[in-house]
This record gives structure tokens, C-alpha cells and sequence, in this order.
């Protein structure tokens, strides 16, 4: 399938291509059903995952769960604004009634958890239907998504390519309007940047803005959170509303709370747009784009500059493998079993965090909190920082990185320069859709707040989406 290949505008939305923000108030005026909307979101499922390899497993109580819906809207009685929306959740997040697969065949045979993941809870909670759980990279930390258990997840955009990662399949399913959100986790990057690789809105809220628990060990410290995906900014801040809150047994989202509120009023902002960091390479395509999409926010009423990212950053970019190194080796540590039948890749992982040993830990921790301090003290002369979401395009589907960017040789994080300080910093960032290629592979701007600034990060995005809309923008498939 060709990358330009024509793009349907549609008129009317089919039934899978509605927003989540407009079902419940289709639903509570007896237009739609829940039951329908499900029906139309399976049935683009069953068309577009032979190509896509999207999803990992599938839930049939999920028809039960639609009728019931339709039931208390019949009623006058939905549980949430998301009562009824299909949705699906990334295959790193534990339910009770799917296993967790992880992408490793070390986990293939493992029982569904004792109980859900809290951002799960709530997300069943809200009256949500969960159809499925979507694929990602063993261990979620690869940014791609390929794995010995299920293969490799395709971009609907050009399915000889990858949708990115970790959250591979979880863009590529909503991209492809098997669902209009999805729920995944970002601990360098994995839902911001295969957002832009598929032309959707991917939000990263700040450390503790949804509370966690109850889930796999952590193997990227407090660097991974939860967080929406979907076609619009509005989709996507539903999906937050839902789930963020705290808990607590979770004392970082205790002090998250303590700087949310309600949803920020739009004032002159001060932004400053970074092309790139240390010389790092950009796909033209991506410079030009992002570049031109960040000094739209001029239109906006803000002020934007065009500057570097006064933060010494280079020391943690280096140190950067090691965090992913050393949870393996705690994970394997914790469970044997999972070590024999895990990747040899991730093995090597793991005895190369094994050997780094607790002082490199330490070194790394230190790093963080000065990023974290120096952080809070650049977002006194800016309210945001915007950036490209991922410094190439997409590459082929079943390659772990791309090996070259703009003529010029990159390791295995080149692509991925512009948003692991962003987790390491714990700070709120969403990707929106830029101006695509011009064969029409999508390309994605982040836009960074302080912590605990989200409703301003996501506030900014709508006013930017208003002036920009993308969502009529559908992939030839």
C-alpha cells in the first residue's frame, strides 16, 4: 500500500469514525447505541487487523457490557460521559479478565492478574467498553512494536511500516478507526511518538496525574505513566478526565493534586521552540513542519521564540539505556522464570544492568533531580516548550530503529531524542498533528508544560487543534 495513496474526507462519520466526545450525547438522545457503535468498531477490527496486526486479544463480554449501557442511557442513568465508548487497552497494563502478554514469550502462559490495573478500574468504572488489549514491543521498550509472541504491528498510513512504539498497536488500531481512544503508557516516548507517526493526538501526563497501581514491576522507575490516545485533543481530554485523580496508596499522585485544577483559561502564553537538541539530526520534512506549526501559535495570541533547550540534558541521554538495563535485571531478579524464556536480547539486557550495579543507579537518580530543579526553574521564563515529537519518520515495520536521519548515522535512540528528558523530567506533553509529508505520512509537534500544568498543555492543544483540525484525515486502507 502506497504512502500516497488517496485520503477519504468523509461527510458523515461512519459509525467507527465518531468522536468519543459526540457518542454520549448521540446515545442520550436515542440516535446511537452503544451496541451500535460497538458492532461497527468490531466489525472495522475484523477488516483491518489482518493488515495491521494491531490487537493481541479480544473481549466477548464486551457485548454484555454494550447492552448494559444502552441500558442506563435508556434510562437516563450513564456512569460517565465514556459510559459506552469503545476503547482499548495497552498489552503492558494488567486486567483481570485478559492476560498481560508483555510481548515476551516469557509471559505467553501467564494467568490474567488478580485484579485490575488502577487506570483499568477506573477506566471500567466509568462505563467504558473495553474490546481488547493492543500489542507492543517485548517489555515495552523498544519504539517499535514487533514481538516473538504476536509479529509486528503495521502503520496504517503505509503498512510497510512501523506505527512506532511501545504503543504500536494501540495508535495504529485508533488511526485505523477500530476504536476512537486508547489507553496506553509513555516512559520515553511511547505514546507521544507513535502519536505523530500515526496523525494522532497522544497526551503524557505528568507524574502522578493518574494514579498507579496494581500493575507489572516498573521498569523504567517513575519515568512511565498512563495515558489517552485518540483522534482530537477533546477525545483525548475526556479520556484524561476520567482517569486522572489521586490515590492514596500512590503518594506521587498525592502530590499532583496538589497543583491540578480546573481546566487552564486561555491567556498569552510565553513558548519557546526548540529545533533540535546538541545538533541532533531531523528529517527535513519533520523540521520544516514542526517549525512552521510552532510559530502558528503566533496567530494564537502567544509569544514564541526560536532558541535551544537551556538544560544539560546530555549526560542523562547518555546514561539513558542503562535505566531500561537495570529494571530488567530487577525483574528478572524478582522473576526467575520470566528470565529463561525472555529474548536473548533482553537477557543481555539484563546482565549488563546486573553488572552496572547500584552506584550507576544512584548517578542516574542524581541526574534527574537536578533535571527535575532545573526544570522548574526554565518554566519561570516560558510556559512552554515545543518541539518535534520524533526526529524521523516512520521506518520499516519490523526494524528496531532507523540507522540513518537526514544523511547522517543515529543509534538506537536517535529517532527518539526529543521526548525521554520530558519522562525523566516528569513533566505533562501531548503531540498534535503537523502539516504531513507530502505523500501524507504524519508528522507530530510536543507541546511541554511545567509539572502539574496539564490543563494548560491540553488547553493550548485545543486552541491549536481549532485552527488546525486534522481528524477528517483517514488513512488509505
Amino acid at each position: 500500500m502506497a504512502a500516497g495513496a488517496d485520503v477519504r474526507a468523509v461527510e458523515r462519520p461512519l459509525l467507527w469514525q465518531w468522536p468519543a466526545t459526540e457518542l454520549a450525547t448521540a446515545y442520550c438522545s436515542g440516535r446511537l447505541s452503544p451496541v451500535d457503535v460497538l458492532r461497527a468498531c468490531l466489525t472495522r477490527i475484523d477488516q483491518v487487523q489482518p493488515t495491521l496486526n494491531a490487537f493481541v486479544a479480544m473481549r466477548d463480554v464486551v457485548w454484555a457490557e454494550a447492552e448494559a449501557s444502552t441500558e442506563r442511557y435508556r434510562s437516563g442513568q450513564p456512569l460517565s460521559p465514556l459510559d459506552g465508548v469503545p476503547i482499548s487497552v495497552k498489552d503492558n497494563l494488567c486486567m483481570a479478565d485478559l492476560p498481560t502478554v508483555w510481548g515476551s514469550p516469557a509471559l505467553r502462559a501467564y494467568p490474567p492478574a488478580a485484579g485490575d490495573e488502577w487506570p483499568v478500574a477506573r477506566l471500567r468504572a466509568s462505563g467504558a467498553l473495553i474490546v481488547g488489549k493492543t500489542n507492543v514491543p517485548e517489555f515495552t521498550l523498544e519504539g517499535y512494536t514487533d514481538n516473538p509472541v504476536f509479529g509486528p504491528t503495521r502503520n496504517p498510513w503505509n503498512t510497510a511500516l512501523t506505527p512506532g512504539g511501545s504503543s504500536g498497536g494501540a495508535v495504529a488500531s485508533v488511526a485505523a478507526g477500530c476504536t476512537p481512544l486508547a489507553l496506553g503508557t509513555d516512559g520515553g516516548g511511547s505514546i507521544r511518538r507513535p502519536a505523530s507517526h500515526c496523525g494522532l493526538v497522544g497526551f503524557k501526563p505528568s507524574v502522578g496525574a493518574i494514579a498507579r497501581g496494581h500493575g507489572l514491576p516498573s521498569l523504567l522507575l517513575d519515568f512511565e505513566v498512563v495515558g489517552p490516545m485518540g483522534r482530537t485533543v477533546s477525545d483525548v481530554r475526556l479520556l484524561f478526565e476520567a482517569l486522572r485523580g489521586p490515590d492514596p496508596r500512590d503518594r506521587t499522585s498525592l502530590a499532583c493534586a496538589t497543583l491540578a485544577g480546573a481546566p487552564a483559561t486561555p491567556r498569552a502564553l510565553r513558548v519557546l521552540y526548540v529545533p533540535t537538541l546538541a545538533d541532533a539530526p531531523v528529517d527535513p520534512s519533520i523540521a520544516r513542519s514542526c517549525e512552521a506549526a510552532a510559530l502558528g501559535l503566533r496567530a494564537l495570541g502567544h509569544t514564541v521564540d526560536i532558541g535551544t533547550l537551556d538544560l544539560d540534558i546530555a549526560a542523562l541521554t547518555a546514561q539513558w539505556p542503562q535505566v531500561g538495563q537495570i529494571g530488567l535485571a530487577a525483574l528478572f531478579t524478582q522473576h526467575p522464570e520470566w528470565r529463561s524464556s525472555a529474548s536473548a536480547k533482553y537477557q543481555a539486557m539484563a546482565d549488563q544492568g546486573a553488572a552496572l550495579g547500584a552506584p550507576a543507579l544512584w548517578q542516574l537518580l542524581d541526574k534527574v533531580e537536578r533535571l527535575r530543579r532545573d526544570c522548574a526553574a526554565l518554566f519561570q521564563r516560558f510556559d512552554i516548550i515545543t518541539i518535534p515529537a520524533a526526529a524521523a519518520l516512520p521506518w520499516s515495520a519490523q526494524e528496531a530503529f532507523p540507522p540513518v536521519i537526514d544523511g547522517h548515522p543515529v543509534g538506537p535512540r536517535g529517532h527518539a531524542v526529543f521526548t525521554g528528558w520530558v519522562n525523566a523530567a516528569g513533566l505533562p506533553a501531548v503531540s498534535v498533528p503537523t502539516a504531513p509529508t507530502p505523500n501524507g505520512m504524519p508528522i507530530g509537534l510536543q507541546l511541554i508544560g511545567p509539572y502539574g500544568a496539564d490543563d494548560v498543555v491540553l488547553t493550548l492543544a485545543q486552541a491549536y487543534e481549532a485552527h488546525n483540525p486534522w481528524s477528517d484525515r483517514w488513512p488509505p486502507l
